[in-house]
Order: C-alpha cells, then sequence, then structure tokens
C-alpha cells in the first residue's frame, strides 16, 4: 500500500515527494520535528506536542508555519494510512526553508517546508524484563531543549550504546547523569523518584511530564533534582520515560545492577498508572 503523506499544504504518495538540496534542514538541520504516538487511532498527547513544536520554531524565528493546522493532518494521515487500530507514530517536521546556502537566515523569508508522515509502529525493549544502559559524555549543544533535527550526537551515542550490547546511552554532563539519546530518564532511590530538573540542556519531554504527574495523584513520592554518576550505586531502580518507549525499566547502567536487576516496584507501579492513561480499543 502506498504511503500518504504531508508536504507543503498537499496530501501525496511518499514518493513523489521532492526536497530541495538546497533546504535547510538538509544542509543546516535547521528545522524541529516531533513524533506522536496514536493508540487505536487517537493521538496521545497531542496538545502537548503542538505546544512543544510551537516553541521550538520560536526559539528558532521559524516564521510562516501553522503548528496548530498539523493536529488535523496528523488525525487524517492517520486515517488515511488505515493507522485507526494498534500502535501508529505520526512525525513532524519543519524546516527554515529553502534558500541559497547562507549561514544567515534568508533575507527576505522564505516559507518553511513542513512534512509529516504516519505509519505502523512496533515497540522496542522489553518492559517486563527491562534493558540495559550506558553512560557517554554530552556533546551536543547547550540548547537541547529545543526538539531540532539536529540529532547527530544523540545518533553516536546511541551507536555506540548498541555497539555495547546495550539498549541506550544515558548523557553525562558535568558529573549530572541528565536523559537518554532519545528518551527522559528516572532513577528511584528506595521510594523517591528522581530526574533532573528542567534546563537548556534537557529536552522538556511530554512523557516526563505526565509521569511526574502521575507520580503527585499516586502518592509516590518525586523531585526534580541532579542525579550524579557517584549516586548511581545507591539507586534502586531506572526507568526511561517517552513517546516510544513509554515508561521503560532500566536494569543495568555501565554493567552496574540496579536493585536485584529486575524491573522495581515504582517502576512497575507507573507502568501501571501510565499503560491506565493510554486510549483503549473500541
Amino acid at each position: 500500500m502506498t504511503t500518504t503523506v504531508y508536504f507543503n499544504g498537499k496530501y501525496l504518495p511518499k514518493d513523489e515527494v521532492r526536497v530541495s538540496p538546497e533546504d535547510r534542514g538538509f544542509v543546516f538541520g535547521d528545522g524541529v520535528y516531533e513524533v506522536i504516538r496514536s493508540y487505536q487511532g487517537t493521538l496521545f498527547a497531542l496538545d502537548a506536542h503542538l505546544a512543544r513544536m510551537r516553541s521550538g520554531v520560536c526559539e528558532l524565528a521559524i516564521n510562516g508555519a501553522d503548528v496548530d493546522a498539523l493536529g488535523e493532518v496528523s488525525a487524517e494521515l492517520v486515517r488515511r494510512n488505515n493507522l485507526t487500530s494498534g500502535d501508529a507514530t505520526v512525525y513532524l517536521q519543519i524546516t527554515r526553508g529553502t534558500a541559497p546556502r547562507a549561514h544567515f537566515f534568508p533575507d527576505p523569508p522564505v516559507p518553511p517546508t513542513v512534512y509529516a508522515q504516519a505509519g505502523r509502529f512496533t515497540p522496542k525493549g522489553d518492559p517486563v524484563k527491562g534493558i540495559v544502559t550506558i553512560t557517554v559524555p554530552d556533546i551536543r549543544w547547550a540548547r537541547c531543549d529545543i526538539k531540532t533535527v539536529q540529532l547527530l550526537p544523540n545518533c553516536l551515542a546511541n551507536q555506540r550504546a548498541r555497539a555495547s550490547g546495550a539498549q541506550e546511552a544515558l548523557f553525562v554532563r558535568d558529573g549530572v547523569v541528565l536523559e537518554g539519546s532519545h528518551s527522559s530518564l528516572f532513577f528511584v532511590f528506595g521510594e523517591e523518584v528522581r530526574t533532573a530538573p528542567k534546563s537548556n540542556y534537557i529536552l522538556p519531554s511530554i512523557t516526563r511530564d505526565i509521569v511526574l504527574e502521575l507520580c503527585r495523584t499516586s502518592g509516590i513520592a518525586a523531585r526534580e533534582a541532579p542525579v550524579f554518576t557517584h549516586e548511581l550505586p545507591r539507586a534502586t531502580e531506572a526507568f526511561l520515560a517517552g513517546t516510544t518507549v513509554e515508561v521503560m525499566p532500566i536494569v543495568r547502567v555501565d554493567g552496574l545492577g540496579l536493585g536485584d536487576g529486575k524491573p522495581g516496584s515504582v517502576t512497575r507501579r507507573l507502568q501501571e498508572l501510565f499503560r491506565a492513561r493510554i486510549p483503549k480499543a473500541g
């Protein structure tokens, strides 16, 4: 079946999309993106994803993109690609547009390039047994709070994890374990959940916010505070949180087993609470 995508105001077959080699997303990584999860045809946390994308285009001063309209575009792509049952993801991307290569912004401004696609999603990792992770130095730029398409450091980190037999890489900056290459990160010390505070060095993860809300409403102690590498031996549990991983237990970091080497009770409880938030079939 031919995949239908959205490109600059039109729905068309994916193989008919033509992106200029002078598009600034291609030559500079000058753009932002979002990935939205769809469960049984319902887009999960859509408003929060669009709000983050609006913030991103604002921070990068990309003008002329109707981010609000991408909500209906996302829903339409789910329908047109027969994804109204099961799990799917929608990918949205906005770049500054096509202009002769120059380090300054096009003057006069050019229309942004807007692209969206939807596809069937198969979760990776084992939410029952958990995953293995490694730590890596954080070599990313200082505006990790913007969800840009500039992901080379993330890709290098994730490849390093895969090459070592792990499933995710955890970024460390100045001794603080911040987040994963494509996920937010939580540790559990005793009965308290802890995650790095929001700053320019981590992405304002939507799933992270949901997990913190679940902690508040269910009586699980949680705190936004730095987690240092020297504290890892004291961690009893850890887990990732993100659009594609949901709540994923970590059982080992850099060869160090956490707790008894199995997903802990706090993580399992948050998995249950999170799954209860997901739209059900029918």
